[in-house]
């Protein structure tokens, strides 16, 4: 059991691109302590850990089995989430995930109630609801600064992430594409604001059968396209408000802001939610557009802040804030808008909600 005087031991599995931004945020965070990681690749392992001073670098197996660690960070491809978590959870771990919780609700379910069958905690990523750009946003809404919430619009649009991932074909396999790569930070901001989601309708489409790999030792070499590759969604929200959301990897540019809330009195007008921190604006009552938080700051929040607060959480009892609970509704709301949008359109129920997905 965690000695609620100490700190976390957490052990990473998966070092790929994405799992040097987490620990160069988690050093010095007196909550956690990075102690063991492991990867189908050791010599990726062995990397991280000499990049970030991490004690042990151990098969995948024995991390997952070691008894002296409370947590597995989770930083495998989205098609490994589940099968990870729950080898973790069979071990006695809590576990902390990547987005997005799982690539299927009967999974996400099967993460959540083998964690509930243990007294084991799942958190998942995203965290930047947690970041003061989108507190910003929430604090606005809840003091009335726009009257009623009638409407969302959110946006994130690139020409893909091969331009900057030096192995990007997972995130063109199914249970990825813009929709699960980038859709997470969205509605997991957006429920934050908004409540749950009640139901979506969606279209989409893919613009290129084959991908190039842009950077890295195998640039120049194709890969193929297994997943829908730009998607246009409406929302519906519990309180009535509704909303629209674009995610795509087929957009050479765009000037569409990332994220604007309308309401009977007002607009805000905030920062993409795959960051944590500014500009936020607002347009109130009889005036202009305002400046309510400038841009990023360096001190706004930071990738990882969500397993930060579940390991504090821990360590006292109280409950976290990034929980599979929550990473369960958006994932129905996920597959939901994928399945819809295979389908050629449509709209789709979603039955969970915030408090109630697991």
């Amino acid at each position: 059991m965690t000695d609620a005087r100490g700190p976390v031991r957490v052990g990473v599995v998966g070092c790929g691109n994405v799992s040097s931004r987490y620990l160069a945020n988690l050093a010095g965070q007196p909550a956690v302590t990075v102690a063991a990681c492991a990867d189908a690749d050791p010599t990726r392992a062995r990397a991280l850990a000499a990049a970030h001073r991490v004690p042990a670098v151990l098969p995948v197996d024995d991390l997952l089995a070691d008894p002296g660690l409370d947590l597995v960070l989770n930083l495998t491809p989205p098609r490994a989430h589940a099968e990870v978590s729950l080898r973790a959870l069979a071990h006695g771990k809590h576990v902390y995930t990547e987005k997005p919780l799982a690539t299927t609700m009967a999974d996400g379910r099967r993460v959540l109630d083998a964690a509930r069958a243990r007294s084991l905690r799942v958190g998942t990523a995203p965290d930047t609801f947690l970041g003061v750009g989108a507190r910003t946003c929430a604090e606005l809404v809840a003091r009335g600064a726009i009257g009623t919430p009638t409407s969302v619009a959110a946006a994130m649009m690139n020409p893909g992430p091969e331009r900057f991932h030096p192995e990007p074909e997972f995130l063109y396999q199914e249970g990825a594409g813009p929709l699960f790569d980038i859709g997470p930070y969205y509605l997991t901001v957006l429920t934050a604001l908004m409540g749950p989601v009640v139901r979506v309708g969606a279209l989409g489409g893919t613009a290129r059968a084959q991908r190039e790999v842009l950077t890295g030792p195998r640039a120049g070499s194709t890969f193929r396209v297994e997943t829908l590759t730009h998607i246009n969604t409406v929302l519906e929200f519990a309180g009535g408000a509704l909303g629209t959301l674009v995610t795509s990897f087929d957009v050479a540019a765009t000037r569409t802001p990332h994220l604007e809330i309308h309401g009977t009195e007002g607009t805000i007008v905030a920062a993409q939610a795959n960051s944590w921190g500014g500009p936020v604006l607002l347009k109130g009552p009889g005036t202009d557009f305002v400046e309510v938080l400038p841009g990023p700051r360096g001190s706004d929040g930071f990738m990882g802040m969500g397993l930060v607060d579940m390991a504090e959480a821990i360590r006292t009892g109280r409950p976290a804030q990034a929980t599979g609970n929550r990473g369960l509704h958006v994932l129905e709301v996920l597959t939901a808008i994928a399945d819809t949008a295979r389908a050629g359109g449509g709209f789709a129920t979603i039955g969970s909600t915030l408090e109630t997905a697991g």
